[in-house]
């Protein structure tokens, strides 16, 4: 019978021999493997180490603490702008990850390591973002929206604030706050 993770990847559309060896190299590392937020997920005691991804013009291994990673090469890259801790090593296709293979163990024994001995990240404080008028507008109409909004975590409303502020017109705030309540209830 096929695991989860398999499955993920023979419905993938693409990166399938790229996710297979990712996937056999993760495992080589005595991680545990599961689906997390859609994702193949690799764990170590229960606390999440690193995630395979798959996007359009790459596939990349997520590392959750990649800013403790020692990476002399500068390979690590940040998933966004604003990102803290998580660091993302990319790969644009199977001879790349053929010819990554030490590094890439190398990162996620480091990572183990780090969960092992507790190593943590100092997080910079991070300012305040307000609600746009136009959000507090459309909370007002749509409780249900409102309450979903704050179970979010702090990190995730934030980065939805910080989204629907970047419009600059208010017919576009409506517009993305709309286009993202689905996904948000």
């Amino acid at each position: 019978m096929k695991t989860a993770v398999e499955l993920y990847i023979e419905k993938a559309k693409q990166w399938k021999d790229e996710m297979t060896l990712l996937r056999s190299i993760l495992l080589e590392c005595k991680l545990t493997e599961e689906i997390k937020w859609g994702k193949p997920c690799y764990t170590f005691n229960n606390k999440n180490i690193v995630i395979i991804q798959d996007f359009k013009h790459h596939c990349d291994l997520g590392f959750f603490n990649g800013s403790l990673l020692t990476d002399p090469n500068k390979l690590l890259e940040k998933p966004g702008e604003f990102t803290q801790t998580a660091r993302q090593l990319r790969f644009i296709d199977f001879a790349d990850i053929k010819e990554k293979k030490t590094i890439t163990k190398n990162f996620i024994k480091e990572a183990i390591k780090n969960e092992q001995n507790g190593v943590k990240s100092i997080l910079a404080s991070v300012e305040k973002v307000e609600p746009v008028d136009e959000l507090i507008e459309i909370f007002k109409k749509n409780k249900a929206f409102e309450k979903a909004f704050k179970a979010l975590t702090p990190g995730r409303q934030r980065a939805y604030l910080m989204l629907f502020a970047n419009a600059k017109q208010s017919e576009t705030r409506i517009s993305r706050i709309e286009k993202y309540i689905p996904r948000i209830m």
